[in-house]
């Protein structure tokens, strides 16, 4: 009886041993301070995987996000022929036609992506008074004579690659958008009525991929 009593005490007492020994680890893995970030048990919930928010990208050369490869496309996509110079923007001119139909649904959503990605520097009436004026160089008007005499292909390419100071638009607008843009340029222009009269084809049904990632579309070929 004596002898199983002190096999008692002495089997509490080693658990007492070993739960003070835990506490007093617990204790000083939780007691970080200044350099010294405390015992790490279980480091994977603590070092993130992929960078943080607003940290440079460890994977990009300049620290930046990650773009595609020159030339990328959706796989549902079709390439945009036309490259970057005066004599691709006069081919897209002659070669492209507007798709789309100047409905009142179109108009109002060529307006919107108008207000929303070229107000700011060519005003609301296309006349280059955005409130932008006065921090960079007055842009173009695009209700002058010169404006007026672009094809709508031209019109699609300039948005597309940009022109002179104005940079690509391509992601700021998407490639139905840009005819839709075209149209509502027309309507500023006071020219909507000779493009009706050019017949343009009827308005195709909405895709899928209309919202997201939409093909770079060209518009139909003369």
């Amino acid at each position: 009886m004596r002898t199983s009593m002190l096999k008692n005490k002495r089997a509490h007492r080693t658990l007492a041993v070993f739960a003070l020994a835990g506490a007093l680890v617990a204790t000083a893995g939780c007691g970080a301070e200044g350099d010294r970030p405390g015992w790490k048990f279980l480091p994977g919930m603590m070092n993130s995987v992929p960078h943080d928010t607003f940290e440079a990208n460890p994977v990009s050369e300049s620290g930046g996000m990650l773009l595609p490869p020159e030339g990328t496309i959706p796989v549902t996509g079709v390439p945009f022929p036309y490259g970057n110079s005066e004599e691709e923007a006069i081919r897209a001119g002659v070669e492209l036609i507007n798709p789309l139909q100047a409905t009142p649904e179109i108009l109002a959503r060529g307006q919107h992506r108008f207000e929303s990605a070229c107000f700011v520097c060519h005003g609301a009436g296309g006349e280059g008074d955005g409130p932008i004026i006065g921090r960079f160089p007055n842009p173009a008007s695009l209700i002058s004579d010169h404006a007026k005499s672009y094809p709508d292909g031209r019109i699609y390419h300039v948005i597309t690659h940009g022109q002179g100071i104005m940079p690509s638009h391509a992601l700021q607008v998407l490639p139905e958008e840009r005819w839709a843009v075209v149209l509502y340029l027309r309507q500023l222009q006071g020219l909507l009525d000779d493009v009706n009269a050019a017949g343009p084809v009827a308005e195709p049904e909405p895709t899928p991929t209309d919202v997201g990632a939409t093909p770079d579309v060209v518009g139909d070929a003369r």
